[in-house]
């Protein structure tokens, strides 16, 4: 059975790879790019101002690389021994790992135990609410929609956790750190999304965006006879509401998602 990854393009290489040598038959197909933001001046604010902040919010592992990569030279250091106040949140592994790759230490950041239910906004709150005093500060690192408009404009889970800080007395402030957008398929993309739609691929789903965007490339396609692993219930029900004829759920760790295939095969 192939599988079809369908995270933005670095993240799918590496999952490829890890599937793969799990024994798996697994493609990319990217179904979100990822690009730098066009003006890094309010990414280079935010670093300036960075110990205004009790904790930063990275909403993914592209979050982390792409804020990172921004730091101006004379920004403070998110990892200097006198920021180690400043706290990391994550809301899953992912996140996690993109964390300790640019060098911070897990004493400073806090993600949903491995064995949660569920890697979200949700379960974080519950983890870091007690961090929140009135008048804290939070940043939410996060990427933007090519043709967003709204500053603040960002995801149903990072709404959420955001009212969760204001209703808490906290104040949230957002940046976005990379720019999301579709993917222009060529005539081989093309051809292999409309295989993988009736020979009995599974497609690996770990946004909604991604979703959204396969159906508004493909919008003659009909996925009833498609298969589709979500790694969360919003997303679930996102490839539900585009037709897929059998639609499972899974946490988004790689020993999971292994077991989940196995239990659709």
């Amino acid at each position: 059975m192939r599988l079809i990854v369908t995270r933005p393009e670095r993240d799918a290489q590496r999952w490829v790879r890890d599937l793969q040598a799990a024994g798996q038959s697994a493609v990319a197909m990217p179904l979100i790019h990822i690009r730098p933001v066009s003006d890094a001046t309010r990414l280079h604010a935010a670093w300036m101002n960075l110990t205004r902040y009790v904790a930063v919010m990275f909403v993914s592992g592209n979050a982390v690389d792409c804020f990172f990569a921004s730091k101006p030279a004379l920004a403070p250091e998110f990892i200097a021994q006198e920021a180690t106040e400043l706290r990391a949140w994550a809301p899953g592994p992912g996140t996690a790992d993109a964390l300790t790759r640019v060098g911070m230490g897990l004493e400073q950041i806090d993600m949903p135990a491995l064995d949660a239910g569920q890697f979200d906004s949700e379960t974080l709150w519950h983890l870091v609410e007690d961090q929140i005093h009135p008048g804290d500060k939070v940043l939410i690192v996060r990427g933007g929609a090519a043709a967003a408009q709204s500053p603040t404009e960002s995801g149903v889970g990072r709404d959420w956790l955001a009212q969760q800080v204001t209703d808490a007395g906290g104040q949230v402030e957002f940046v976005v750190a990379y720019q999301r957008h579709a993917p222009a398929f060529s005539p081989l993309e093309r051809a292999l999304a409309s295989e993988a739609a009736v020979d009995g691929s599974l497609w690996l789903f770990s946004s909604t965006e991604a979703v959204v965007n396969l159906c508004q490339a493909m919008p003659q396609q009909s996925w009833a006879q498609a298969r589709a692993l979500a790694t969360h219930p919003r997303i679930a029900a996102a490839a539900r509401s585009a037709g897929f004829g059998v639609v499972c759920e899974s946490r988004p760790t790689l020993s999971d998602v292994l077991a989940s295939i196995e239990s659709v095969t």
